[in-house]
């Protein structure tokens, strides 16, 4: 639990103590109600960090009474990566009497304090990907607030729940490379989440296993904009009569199905000059021509399992932290010069 200077839980009183304000001062700020100056807030925000504070009513839950409620935290909701695993975790949970509350930190001008909120009105919280950054989390662990994260790196004491990335990416790269596709490159940033880092380093392990460099990534973001700018980009900067860039292993669909298009337009063959790939197996995906290939991620049960993991915390269940890696599927279609519906599947762990 969080810690007030005796040792006990911090309560409001210890945050007006701290930050020296009045109690009527810090719940308009810690309650969003009244008008409050922006440097009065900050102290506040800054006590309340300081000593780990959770509205009293979040602990009471916790430890006596329970909202029936999950939070999830997700980065956007834009695109359609989201809409299975919100899918997947929804049904569950209402299937076990369970309802959820979604918040979105993009955009966010105060996560912090939406996150507060949020842990006074739920029994455990859902962290995906990198919608809160490390001490958000382990600031929620302190609190004794159960936590699951999806899409994440491995953290002590928490459960996890991801699709296997690194070696599926792998896979997909050598078929390319075993194809005669030797100009390769990686379309996405590696940093802008751990799936992603993990589909490079998969890229680049093909490409050393064959004696060959491995370029650069393209760090560009994962929307069917950048694709569009990007496909622009190698347009006017390739010639693709000399061959320079002939396969391009893209980090989602969006940007894929996007590339596919830019190129088209321009007077490029896909998969006649350059071949592409993406990720996820959006709808989209096995209704273009060609056909994207791509690999397949379980959306729908990466949030069922987060659900189901969540609730065996809250109810005690279970205690001890554990670590599920879904597999995926390699979809291999015309987009990549292939036939379509040949699949090769990237084994699950747990």
């Amino acid at each position: 639990m969080p810690t007030g200077p005796t040792g006990r839980p911090a309560t409001i009183y210890d945050v007006a103590a701290l930050a020296k304000l009045s109690i009527a001062t810090v719940s308009r700020v810690l309650q969003g109600t009244g008008p409050v100056s922006a440097k009065a807030r900050a102290r506040v925000d800054q006590a309340a960090k300081e000593l780990n504070y959770v509205p009293l009513r979040a602990a009471r839950s916790l430890a006596v009474q329970r909202h029936e409620a999950h939070g999830l935290v997700l980065p956007d909701l834009a695109g359609p990566f989201y809409g299975d695993l919100l899918m997947g975790y929804e049904r569950w949970a209402g299937e076990h009497g369970q309802s959820v509350i979604l918040t979105v930190t993009h955009g966010n001008p105060d996560p912090s304090r939406t996150l507060r909120d949020l842990a006074s009105r739920v029994d455990g919280i859902v962290v995906h990907g990198n919608a809160l950054d490390l001490p958000a989390i382990q600031g929620l662990r302190r609190a004794n607030v159960p936590i699951v994260l999806v899409a994440h790196p491995p953290l002590t004491g928490c459960d996890s729940v991801r699709t296997e990335n690194a070696s599926s990416a792998e896979q997909l790269t050598s078929r390319l490379l075993d194809d005669g596709h030797q100009n390769l490159l990686f379309v996405g940033d590696p940093d802008s989440s751990y799936d992603v880092s993990e589909r490079y380093t998969g890229f680049t392990a093909a490409l050393r296993a064959r004696g060959l460099e491995a370029p650069k990534p393209e760090r560009v973001p994962l929307t069917e904009e950048a694709g569009t700018a990007f496909a622009t980009k190698l347009l006017e900067a390739t010639d693709w009569s000399a061959g320079r860039v002939d396969g391009l292993v893209c980090a989602n669909d969006e940007l894929a199905l996007a590339i596919v298009k830019g190129l088209g337009d321009g007077g490029v063959r896909v998969p006649g000059d350059v071949v592409v790939t993406g990720w996820d197996d959006v709808m989209a995906a096995r209704y273009v021509s060609p056909g994207l290939t791509t690999v397949r991620q379980p959306m729908a049960e990466l949030g069922r399992l987060a659900a189901q993991r969540l609730h065996e915390r809250i109810s005690g269940e279970r205690t001890r932290a554990r670590n599920d890696v879904l597999g995926t599927e390699l979809v291999l279609r015309g987009s990549c010069g292939t036939g379509p519906g040949e699949t090769q599947v990237a084994p699950s762990t747990g």
